[in-house]
């Protein structure tokens, strides 16, 4: 019989303070459990388990795009989106081979070590360039003043947005992911959602009018040269990089810095020795998982997962969060431990879907750990005595706000 947790939100703030908790709990039963649907009324499940989540990633008999595992009639029965926004349902997460490896590679060489290293320079100055500024005034939010400005520049330059637009569309990317997780969310998000689809058209004609050397322009001249990429797929894809270029490194800075200061002795480690930073780096997506879940994937067939039958068409979730604390794979899982070696975490998913943006994601937030960390000597808590704020959605796990003071 399958057991149930569809008491639990797993999209909200109060069970993202005390998620691991949940989840050790959970997992020492079993690895496959029933949850509330996040969107929708068919049945979902979430895996807890390394060696379940790590397989469901790469499992062929899981699609990614809904219409290759349900009916066209379910399809119809499903909650329908408004029109504007299917563009923005075409893109790489949500696509299956041969599409999902075709997108893949029209926007793959602008990942490479080569192309990521070349960043080095200027995501470094960014980070300088922010540290002045906290450093002058004494008292910063940990999130809005830098966590989520480093990603959100790098992105935009290498996307080619211009810098006058960068803060709006973090702002509304964090307000939509926010409200992913409920029907009434996704309405709220409506008008964040149409300004987002009519920025990117807008920057796809500002690129065919005055290309440049960035990515988009680099888009827009592959759909211009009939490389397999159409108007529907080319904002998915603008839509997509802006986001998720940023969302996860935007966490992996906050949730990463809060551990090191709830783990003082490892917080004064790295201090001490900075050669530990691309280990430590590797340490801290494990530990405080900046991704909670996979994105959706739907069952193909009646199948069997860890003992437990999931039907054609329901919706499956693999916990990151989970796995990157399962005591089979990880010698103490709670201890956070920046030396770990090996350190198998699943941050960065596996398989045909293994994040893009991996060695983006790295840079990022060795260099953005090791510039505060040189620059600030002495900085904590503004409020210790408060629990942090975790945000509401679903797939990311990181936090609203992280007030901070420097000594």
């Amino acid at each position: 019989m399958a057991a149930s947790t569809e008491n639990l939100d797993i999209a909200s703030s109060s069970f993202k303070a005390n998620a691991h908790q949940t989840y050790a709990r959970l997992r020492e039963k079993q690895s496959v459990w029933r949850v509330k649907p996040p969107l929708g009324s068919r049945p979902a499940w979430m895996v807890l388990g390394y060696d379940d989540v790590a397989a469901l990633l790469q499992d062929a008999r899981f699609a990614k795009d809904r219409a290759n595992a349900l009916t066209v009639a379910e399809l119809r029965e499903g909650p329908r989106a408004p029109k504007f926004i299917e563009p923005l349902m075409r893109g790489m997460l949500d696509r299956d081979d041969p599409d999902h490896a075709r997108l893949r590679r029209l926007v793959h060489k602008a990942f490479t070590s080569q192309r990521v290293a070349a960043l080095e320079s200027s995501t470094l100055a960014t980070c300088e360039r922010l540290v002045d500024r906290i450093e002058r005034s004494g008292r910063f939010d940990l999130i809005a003043e830098y966590a989520m400005p480093v990603p959100v520049t790098v992105i935009s330059d290498l996307l080619g947005v211009p810098p006058r637009d960068r803060n709006k569309f973090a702002r509304r990317s964090k307000t939509i992911i926010k409200n992913s997780a409920t029907p009434w969310g996704l309405l709220a998000s409506l008008p964040d959602l149409l300004a987002m689809v009519r920025y990117q058209r807008w920057l796809v004609a500002e690129k065919r009018a005055h290309p440049g050397d960035d990515l988009v322009s680099d888009l827009v001249k592959a759909e211009e040269d009939g490389d397999k990429l159409d108007s529907d797929e080319l904002l998915s894809m603008i839509g997509l990089l802006l986001t998720a270029g940023h969302e996860t490194t935007t966490n992996l800075i906050g949730n990463g810095l809060l551990a090191l200061l709830e783990h003082p002795d490892a917080l004064r480690q790295l201090r001490d020795d900075p050669e530990l930073t691309e280990s430590a780096v590797e340490e801290l997506l494990r530990f405080a998982s900046p991704v909670e879940t996979s994105t959706f994937r739907y069952a193909r067939e009646d199948l069997e997962l860890a003992g437990t039958t999931i039907r054609r068409g329901e919706l499956v979730l693999g916990v990151i969060a989970s796995a990157n604390r399962d005591p089979s794979q990880f010698n103490d899982p709670d201890a956070l431990d920046l030396a770990r070696t090996p350190n198998r975490h699943l941050s960065f998913g596996l398989g045909g879907h293994f994040c893009l943006g991996a060695p983006l994601a790295r840079l990022e937030g060795r260099i953005a750990f090791s510039a505060l960390l040189r620059r600030l000597p002495r900085f904590g808590l503004e409020h210790p005595d408060r629990p942090p704020r975790w945000r509401r959605g679903m797939v990311f796990r990181g936090l609203e706000s992280l007030p901070m003071t420097v000594t």
